[in-house]
């Protein structure tokens, strides 16, 4: 079982031949990006003023019932989280394995370096950029957790609508411009919402559960956490431990502007409402 596993998630032709080719992949032009992403913010505003409007007229606040759906997109993104993180994971092994002749010669590099920085020169092909493209894909069905806070009204709605965003630029320019470190990225931020969305599943479908926002709260601690030190190690190693410097140094230092915005996203939500410490119900709606 271990076998037919690593073969159909890092060991398939489709896998190892993957080349990112804005001419024959799906959603992988710039028009295709900014298009969606304008489409998207204008869609969450128009619902926002639709909702708002009405609400005024009905002098109520008014929220769409969604009955399951959130539960159930939180099982669908569970699922395909952990289906990216096993396959980064694989796949990563694989790639060292499979490339750790070519360091013999330099004395200094290893698997985390690696993980770390890409050499100057790399390009977006093969098993570890084929889950950073399954990656990317998965952020526009992330994406439409925005749209449920929209319609669910939340306070923290239109903050969540630009992380989600952010989310997908990233993604984009992590395989555009074959960014450093994605690997280790895309590994802590699926773990994290292979977790925390799961448990959002297992909350949303009344199930019992205590301590929801303890869990929702560490996750996002821990992605945070991690996205810190991967920052820092990039700074390191391209400006010093690795002669000739990181793959995608530029896409990095926009990336690294786009983390900071979802840094005060993250203040902005849990900031504002804090933590409950009695039952957790009302932060495990923001998971």
């Amino acid at each position: 079982m271990a076998a037919a596993a690593a073969y159909w998630l890092a060991e398939h032709p489709a896998i190892v031949g993957f080349r990112w080719s804005p001419t024959h992949l799906w959603f992988s032009t710039w028009a295709f990006l900014l298009g969606s992403l304008a489409a998207y913010v204008a869609l969450c505003l128009a619902l926002d003023v639709a909702l708002a409007l009405a609400a005024q007229r009905l002098r109520r606040r008014l929220a769409v019932p969604l009955g399951p759906v959130p539960a159930a997109h939180a099982l669908l993104m569970a699922g395909a989280s952990s289906a990216i993180f096993a396959g980064t994971l694989l796949s990563a092994v694989a790639e060292i394995r499979d490339t750790r002749w070519s360091w013999r010669g330099r004395s200094r590099s290893t698997p985390l370096r690696w993980l770390l920085c890409f050499p100057p020169g790399t390009r977006s092909s093969g098993r570890v950029f084929f889950w950073s493209y399954a990656y990317y894909l998965s952020r526009y069905l992330h994406a439409a957790r925005g749209v449920l806070a929209v319609l669910r009204r939340r306070r923290s709605a239109a903050p969540r609508v630009f992380a989600h965003a952010a989310s997908v630029a990233m993604a984009f320019l992590w395989l555009e411009f074959s960014q450093s470190f994605q690997v280790l990225a895309i590994l802590a931020s699926t773990l994290t919402h292979a977790v925390a969305l799961g448990y959002r599943f297992w909350v949303g479908a009344g199930l019992p559960a205590r301590g929801a926002a303890h869990v929702a709260l560490a996750c996002q601690l821990g992605l945070l956490g991690c996205n810190l030190a991967c920052h820092v190690g990039v700074v390191w190693m391209h400006f010093g431990a690795v002669g000739g410097g990181c793959s995608g140094i530029g896409a990095w230092v926009f990336n690294t502007l786009l983390n900071a915005a979802l840094l005060w996203v993250f203040f902005h939500c849990y900031g504002k409402r804090g933590v409950d410490e009695g039952s957790g119900a009302a932060s495990t709606k923001d998971l």
